[in-house]
């Protein structure tokens, strides 16, 4: 097996333009709803009137509409690097668990790939296995795939029968 070359896919690239547009425009939905429902508010409440209620909306729309600025302006691409599965742990807490996989890229720097209530990553990945980090996507890919049952979409993280050539969740393509 090898690394798939199926990253370089214009899909991906729309996907990430994607997210960010969505971002902004939940961000800007919700200034918008905090606004006029204040606004309402100040209307039709004995407690406050506009322009006070309308102000206090304004205040909070900004900040709805400054954190989805920053949450789309958060995706950043990261560094492409290749590394290896080098340890695996079972973490128990209190209230859950967590499942945690070790990489080590060629820095020998360790990444972790962590999952809560959920051993599903810690078990597709082998102590030994190569893996690459794309870092456009913040996803992981794995260099064997042939004796698994199940891929990762690298875009959107759903899970696919390995025959699957195309993510059903995102409409991007599988990298196998």
């Amino acid at each position: 097996m090898a690394y798939s070359l199926k990253i370089q896919d214009p899909r991906f690239d729309k996907y990430l333009k994607n997210t960010k547009d969505y971002r902004y425009q939940f961000g800007f939905a919700l200034a918008i709803i905090a606004i006029v429902a204040f606004y309402i508010y100040g209307e039709v409440s004995d407690e406050m009137d506009n322009p006070e209620a309308l102000y206090i909306g304004l205040g909070i729309g900004g900040m709805f509409f400054i954190i989805g600025i920053y949450a789309a302006l958060s995706i950043k691409k990261e560094a492409t690097w290749d590394g290896e599965v080098v340890e695996k742990e079972i973490i128990e807490k209190e209230k859950s668990t967590d499942f945690v996989v070790y990489v080590e890229d060629q820095k020998h720097q360790k990444h972790e790939i962590r999952s809560e209530n959920d051993a599903t990553l810690y078990n597709y990945y082998k102590i030994g296995e190569k893996v690459r980090y794309h870092g456009k996507l913040r996803s992981y890919e794995k260099f064997d795939k042939s004796n698994d049952d199940i891929i990762f979409c690298n875009a959107c993280a759903f899970m696919h029968e390995i025959d699957e050539h195309i993510c059903r969740n995102c409409g991007c393509p599988l990298l196998k």
